[in-house]
């Protein structure tokens, strides 16, 4: 099975353990043999292909439930009016407490792979209700994001309707080309519902490929729009050098809004204009594959 995380430059294919298999015990050798000569971290050899691929299975289910346990705890707490990220860190102080962070899940493996293995179950006659209750809470967070943007900026008096929304990444994680069942179209389709304006920026992504798949057009600069609101939906380093100081400087005082996600670099960057912008956390997810 694979093992990968696209656009992570140190845990490349060679540093990744690979679990290798066969369809008899003498084939299984000879492929772990191949594996062992390329792949530096080493192989595991596992008794049967379908040891191997439910390991893949429960590796992206298991890290799909972790992040939807985090998740759910975000809307919880988005409810409390407690800030998330807080409590994960002071949770995090605890030796054995796993370190995962809310957001957006997207791919084509861990936002995918659990429904191979409730499928399995199904045919089996058995309701897997954790793993489809993750799937759920995962799903549904584009809504939540997109949701919770209106929402700030109806309490900011900004008319959703026909505003001007730039939305800063799209391809389903940072640093990565990959636009694979990226959840940030949940987020637009949402926001599209209330009459925005939506507009995409994300200098990773092929334009071509997001008209041809998902309709939309990418733009190729943010400074000659008005912006009414901006969500950092990917991490993307790039974003780290906009100079968003330039970018406020149009716009009329009561409408300065900045919706930042997972950047946390540029809650210092614009500190000085505290006053002015209201400041959002959305985390984004990190995935591998």
């Amino acid at each position: 099975p694979e093992r990968i995380n696209p656009g992570d430059k140190i845990n490349t294919l060679t540093k990744i353990r690979k679990v290798t298999s066969g369809s008899t015990p003498e084939i299984a050798k000879r492929i772990d043999m191949l594996y062992s000569s390329v792949i530096e971290a080493g192989t595991y050899l596992a008794p049967s292909i379908k040891v191997a691929e439910a390991s893949k299975a429960i590796e992206n289910a298991q890290r799909d439930l972790n992040i939807s346990f985090v998740n759910e705890l975000a809307l919880i707490f988005d409810r409390m009016d407690i800030d998330t990220s807080d409590v994960l860190e002071a949770a995090g102080t605890k030796w054995n407490f796993l370190n995962y962070k809310p957001g957006l899940v997207g791919g084509h493996c861990i936002s995918v792979d659990p429904y191979y293995l409730a499928y399995k179950a199904g045919e089996l006659g058995y309701t897997p209700e954790v793993i489809l209750s993750g799937r759920k809470v995962n799903d549904n967070m584009g809504t939540f994001v997109a949701n919770k943007l209106i929402k700030l900026m109806i309490n900011k008096g900004v008319v959703v309707k026909g505003a001007n929304i730039l939305i800063l990444g799209f391809s389903f994680k940072e640093n990565c080309p990959d636009t694979r069942n990226t959840k940030v179209i949940d987020v637009i389709n949402e926001l599209k519902s209330y009459s925005a304006n939506v507009y995409v920026y994300d200098p990773w992504v092929n334009p071509g490929n997001v008209k041809e798949e998902f309709n939309l057009e990418v733009l190729s600069s943010i400074k000659d729009i008005k912006w009414d609101a901006i969500l950092l939906a990917v991490a993307h380093k790039e974003f780290l050098n906009i100079d968003f100081t330039a970018v406020l400087a149009s716009l009329d005082l009561k409408r300065r809004l900045l919706i930042l996600s997972v950047l946390q670099p540029c809650h210092t960057v614009l500190s000085v204009l505290a006053s002015t912008i209201e400041i959002l956390t959305v985390p984004s997810f990190t995935g591998t594959s």
